[in-house]
């Protein structure tokens, strides 16, 4: 038997498949993609059917050398891309480069790195699927046209480094309409009132007003409330039903890209770009001690909950000899993807469910242990059965009036032996019988109001992208970076807040170039794409539907966007010509220049003030400062005069105990003061 030529895209994917195939076998990464359009022009020849100017990546060059010297000496070669639409082009563009006929079987694909799944993929080789090549070239042609058409734009009337993509744009808009919804909205006033009942020695039940025997009351004024309080003072609670019954929670569907998103940014607080980094080096294989290097989790750019029948099998042998048949529950594969993009592939599950995130710890890394560990537990759990619980409504009466309480004990675990959530917290009733009647111990009236809508996380802004039905699983990650890196959005804490160039480059995108920003537009634009790979249109009609509006909005936004000034006003002054200095907008964010900026290079950092002074100097002002990688910490605005640090906001207070000063320390879930001296205990 000859010698045989893989090719995949990375080295550590290369790594871990040539194990499996043995000495007849040569594996090679092209590290990426090795053709492209290129940077320095437009590169679409949008008089020639928009046919794209490929080259050859620059720095790519010895890559390809190496890949036609492997191919001249092998006797088959076999791409082994990703299997999305991004693969396909890649194996595509390979077999031009290396002159192979795309008409051969020379395609493999696998959504698992397992000695099985390759063995099975190499016998069972096809031709490179051209409708989803095409369906990729469409969305990289679209995305350039839009880019390389508006961003001059954009950098003409605001300033340059800015850019327009046809996702970033849409969710910069998202994060913005949210704000202003946020900035309209008028609080409303409502009410509560809770009756704290003394069932026996032991148990008191709160009661929360409901209304009357009519049906359910709005309480929206003091004196709504005041009318209740004095039907109701002085009287006993009187128990009117009791309804006993068992209720089921059924465990959650596996893992796809924008869930596996979502909950590792609640449950461990990675980015979406993070989460997306881990999970490609748990897919193309880590070095697991004792066993090389292995795959450990299936395809990772998925919209699929698919689970293959083999996997089920491992799953069900695994739970009945861990937990017991009690505790095994059949999965039914007929949730279908509104998306068919990647729903040929599974959901993201483990590839070996026998290696438990325990058994091997030592060989990860923190973040490959803590994402690999959700991803082991969601599997398991989803092929669980039904946790179940004796739940309780109680409804009562207190006068004419309906107060109601409920309660639940967990009977079975269930999936969530496994599989925890954070509201599951039992709530465990006495039992009351009906026409008892209680003593009520207090009754407790809240005054409330309505809240504005939440800002947009990175978990909620991908949940909302993807029930939009705009963008794919692999856009999500690099479309926050993009709108994050362009200083369109700012980070505070979990939230997405939109900067003032936001809004302005938002509002210039609204006026002049509405399709872009559509919500309905995009995600119409993803389903042209998965038609084009379907093979029920050319992709090349989808481009020229699309560029025809856009280059009249081009010709007329020209003449009609004013120039913007980004500048706000400040009390400083230029230590080198004595002229007034503004706020700008550089590439980096904002910072203090002088208005005579760039003919004049006096500039200053913008100093965050958080209104104390320096607890050590007493001179300089606490600051707000980042580490490279974003973190905040607070500093001196003397430095490097005052050499002042602190991870914690100091308050401006000192310590009773100590003297020192105290500082707020946050958790996730609690906030406190206490002392900076690391020797003093003081808290409150």
């Amino acid at each position: 038997m000859g010698k045989n030529l893989v090719i995949v895209e990375s080295p550590a994917k290369a790594k871990t498949i040539g194990k499996f195939l043995g000495k007849n076998y040569t594996v090679k990464a092209s590290v990426g993609h090795i053709r492209d359009l290129p940077k320095s022009k437009l590169g679409v020849d949008v008089e020639n059917d928009f046919e794209p100017q490929y080259i050859t990546i620059r720095g790519k060059g010895s890559v390809v050398n190496e890949l036609k010297k492997q191919a001249k000496k092998s006797d088959k070669v076999y791409l082994a891309t990703d299997p999305d639409r991004e693969g396909e082009a890649i194996s595509w563009h390979l077999a031009y480069l290396l002159g192979l006929n795309e008409e051969e079987p020379i395609r493999i694909e696998f959504n698992e790195i397992t000695k099985d799944a390759i063995k099975k993929a190499i016998k069972h080789p096809r031709k490179i699927d051209r409708p989803l090549v095409d369906a990729q070239q469409a969305r990289r042609v679209v995305d350039r046209l839009v880019g390389y058409k508006i961003s001059p734009i954009l950098w003409a009337k605001i300033r340059k480094g800015l850019s327009a993509g046809r996702v970033q744009s849409v969710a910069t808009k998202l994060i913005c309409d949210r704000e202003n919804e946020i900035n309209a909205f008028e609080p409303e006033e409502y009410w509560s009132i809770d009756a704290i009942t003394q069932i026996d020695k032991k148990n008191k039940v709160d009661f929360k007003f409901y209304g009357d025997e009519k049906g359910k009351i709005e309480l929206h004024s003091k004196d709504e409330v005041d009318l209740i309080l004095k039907s109701i003072k002085n009287k006993d609670l009187v128990i009117k039903a009791v309804e006993k019954k068992e209720r089921k929670r059924s465990a959650p569907k596996p893992f796809t890209t924008s869930s596996l998103q979502q909950e590792a940014s609640g449950k461990l607080s990675f980015t979406t770009k993070k989460t997306m980094i881990v999970a490609q080096q748990l897919y193309e294989g880590v070095d697991i001690k004792g066993k090389g290097s292995l795959g450990l989790i299936t395809y990772i750019r998925t919209d699929s909950f698919r689970i293959s029948d083999e996997a089920q099998e491992n799953a069900k042998n695994y739970i009945n000899d861990k937990y017991g048949k009690d505790y095994f529950k059949k999965y039914q594969n007929n949730s279908k993807s509104k998306k068919k993009i990647q729903d040929a592939h599974e959901c993201i599950r483990p590839s070996y469910v026998d290696l438990a995130p325990e058994d091997i710890e030592d060989s990860l890394t923190k973040e490959q242990f803590k994402l690999y560990k959700l991803i082991w537990e969601r599997f398991i759990a989803t092929m669980m059965a039904d946790a179940i619980y004796d739940s309780q409504n109680i409804s009562a009466s207190i006068d004419k009036y309906i107060f109601k309480t409920s309660g639940s004990k967990l009977k079975f675990d269930g999936f969530m032996k496994v599989y925890s959530f954070s509201s599951q917290e039992e709530t465990i009733l006495p039992d009351m019988k009906e026409e008892s009647v209680f003593p009520v111990k207090k009754i407790d009236p809240k005054q409330h109001f309505t809240q504005p809508p939440a800002r947009y996380s990175e978990a909620s802004l991908v949940k909302t992208l993807e029930e939009l039905g705009i963008g794919r699983p692999s856009t999500y990650a690099p479309t926050i970076s993009t709108i994050l890196q362009r200083d369109y959005v700012e980070k505070k804490g979990n939230s997405l807040i939109p900067t003032e160039l936001g809004f302005i480059v938002t509002e210039i995108m609204s006026e002049n170039f509405k399709e872009i920003v559509d919500y309905t537009f995009t995600a119409d634009m993803e389903n042209n794409l998965d038609k084009i790979e379907d093979g029920e249109i050319e992709w090349q009609n989808i481009v020229k539907d699309f560029y025809s509006p856009l280059e009249e909005s081009i010709e007329k936004a020209v003449e009609n966007i004013e120039k913007v000034i980004l500048e706000e006003k400040t009390d400083e002054i230029c230590d080198i010509c004595g002229s007034e200095m503004v706020i700008k907008f550089g590439r980096f964010g904002k910072f203090i220049a002088c208005k005579n900026y760039p003919e004049c290079k006096g500039t200053k950092p913008i100093l965050e003030r958080i209104g104390i002074k320096c607890p050590e100097c007493s001179d300089g002002d606490v600051i707000i400062r980042k580490t490279k990688k974003g973190r905040i910490f607070y500093g001196c605005s003397s430095f490097p005069k005052c050499r002042f640090v602190s991870w914690d906001r100091p308050n401006g207070e000192k310590c009773p105990k100590c003297d020192s000063f105290l500082v707020i320390a946050k958790t996730k879930t609690t906030e406190k003061i206490k002392c900076s001296n690391k020797e003093c205990d003081y808290e409150k």
